[in-house]
C-alpha cells in the first residue's frame, strides 16, 4: 500500500502541474480537496466494504495531496522577500502531516480501541471539506506573479490590441479611442504597482526592486530559463542535471522510509533496538518538519542555489555513512540528520525550479521532474 502510494504522489504531479498552470491553484485545491474526501470514505468504509478498501484509499489520499501541496507553491510570491521561509513552510507543514496519523495512533490505543478508524475518518472529512472553503473564500484563483512579471506584463504595449473584439469595431476613431484608453490603464496600473513597492530612488528603483534584484544576485541562477517554453526548458542540461539527482535522492528518501526497521534488524542484529528506533524515527519525521522550517528559510533566502546543492550532496553522503554502521549511536544520527535533510530537500528543488524556470512553466517543470522520479523509483 505505501508503495502504491508513494508512486501515485510523483507520478500525478505532472498532471497536477498541466492543471495549475492552464485552470490555477483554486481548481487544483478543490480537484485535491474532492480526492482526499473519497480516500476518507473509502479509509471509514474498508471493513464493511466487500474488496480491499483500504488500497484505494491510500491512493486517493495519495492523489489528493499533490493537488493541494504544489498549487500552493505560488504563495512565495506573496513576500517575495522571504520565498525562502513560505517554501520551508510549506514544505514543514507537508512533512508534519504524518503526526496527525501518529497522534491517532496513540489515541487508538489509549481508548483501547474503541475509537476506530470508521470515526477517524470520518472527523479526518473535516480536513477536505475547510481546503475546499478556504480555497473558494481566501486563496486566489490565479497564481500569484512575481513583481517583475507583473510589471513585464503591464508594460507590453500588445496588450492595447485585443484582436478578437477589435475585429467587430468598424469605426477607426472608436477603435483608436478604446485602444488608448487601454494604454491608459496599463500605464495606471505600472505606477501603482511602483507605487505598491515602495518610494523610487534617485536610480528610478523601488526600494523592494532593489531587494529582489539583491536576492537575484545570491541565487546566482534566477531567471536562468524564464520566458522560454516549457519544451525548451525540459531539453535543457538544468532540467535533466536536476531530475537526475531528484530520482537518486527521492529514491534513497522512500526506500529509507518504507525499510528502516527492516534496515536496522540486520545492521544491529536486534529486532528490539530497530523497533526502538522505527518509533523514534514515526515521532522524529514530523517534528524535523517543523524544526527545520527556520534553518530552511535562512539558507534559501540568503545562500547561493550552488551552495544549496552542495549541501543537499553532503549531507546525502553523511547520511549514506552512517547508514552503514552497525551501531545505535549511527542509527539515532542517521535519523536525526535524514528528517531534517528530507523537508530541506524537497523545498531546494521547488525553489531551484522557481528560480531557474519561472512560475509560467511551474507546474509542468517541476511535475514532470517528480513524475519521472516515481516512475523510476516504482522501476527500481
Amino acid at each position: 500500500m505505501f508503495t502504491t502510494a508513494a508512486v501515485a504522489t510523483n507520478v500525478c504531479a505532472l498532471p497536477v502541474g498541466t492543471v495549475l498552470d492552464r485552470y490555477g491553484p483554486r481548481v487544483c485545491g478543490i480537484i485535491g480537496s474532492i480526492l482526499l474526501a473519497i480516500g476518507a470514505l473509502f479509509f471509514a468504509f474498508a471493513s464493511q466494504a466487500p474488496f480491499d478498501g483500504y488500497v484505494p484509499g491510500y491512493l486517493f489520499l495519495a492523489l489528493g495531496g499533490p493537488f493541494v501541496f504544489i498549487s500552493s507553491f505560488q504563495l512565495s510570491n506573496t513576500f517575495p522577500q522571504h520565498s525562502g521561509l513560505i517554501l520551508a513552510l510549506l514544505t514543514g507543514a507537508f512533512d508534519s502531516s504524518s503526526a496527525i496519523f501518529l497522534f491517532y495512533r496513540l489515541i487508538y490505543n489509549a481508548s483501547r480501541q474503541t475509537f476506530t478508524p470508521q470515526k477517524f475518518f470520518l472527523v479526518y472529512l473535516l480536513v477536505p471539506l475547510t481546503i475546499a472553503i478556504v480555497q473558494l473564500t481566501l486563496m486566489p484563483k490565479n497564481s500569484y506573479k512575481t513583481v517583475g512579471e507583473l510589471v513585464t506584463h503591464a508594460e507590453n504595449p500588445e496588450n492595447d490590441i485585443h484582436p478578437a473584439t477589435d475585429a467587430h469595431i468598424t469605426d477607426e476613431d472608436h477603435l483608436a479611442h478604446i485602444r488608448d484608453q487601454r494604454r491608459h490603464h496599463r500605464e495606471t496600473v505600472v505606477d501603482e504597482v511602483t507605487s505598491l513597492l515602495g518610494r523610487k530612488g534617485e536610480d528610478g528603483t523601488s526600494a523592494q526592486t532593489d531587494a529582489d534584484e539583491r536576492k537575484k544576485r545570491i541565487s546566482g541562477v534566477w531567471g536562468a530559463l524564464h520566458g522560454l517554453s516549457a519544451w525548451q526548458q525540459i531539453k535543457s542540461p538544468w532540467f535533466i542535471l536536476i531530475t537526475f539527482f531528484t530520482v537518486i535522492q527521492m529514491t534513497r528518501i522512500n526506500y529509507f522510509v518504507a525499510t528502516i526497521r527492516t534496515q536496522y534488524s540486520y545492521l544491529l542484529a536486534s529486532h528490539p533496538q530497530a523497533v526502538r528506533l522505527n518509533n523514534f524515527f514515526d515521532a522524529a519525521l514530523p517534528l524535523g518538519g517543523v524544526a527545520s522550517i527556520p534553518f530552511i528559510g535562512l539558507v534559501l533566502d540568503n545562500t547561493s542555489t550552488p551552495f544549496t546543492l552542495a549541501l543537499l550532496v553532503s549531507v546525502a553522503s553523511i547520511i549514506g555513512a552512517l547508514g552503514l554502521l552497525p551501531y545505535t549511536w549511527a542509527g539515532y544520527a542517521n535519523i536525526i540528520l535524514f528528517v531534517l535533510y528530507r523537508p530541506l530537500y524537497y523545498t531546494a528543488v521547488s525553489d531551484y525550479a522557481a528560480k531557474v524556470f519561472g512560475f509560467h512553466t511551474f507546474g509542468r517543470v517541476y511535475g514532470l521532474i517528480i513524475c519521472l522520479a516515481g516512475i523510476l523509483n516504482f522501476a527500481q
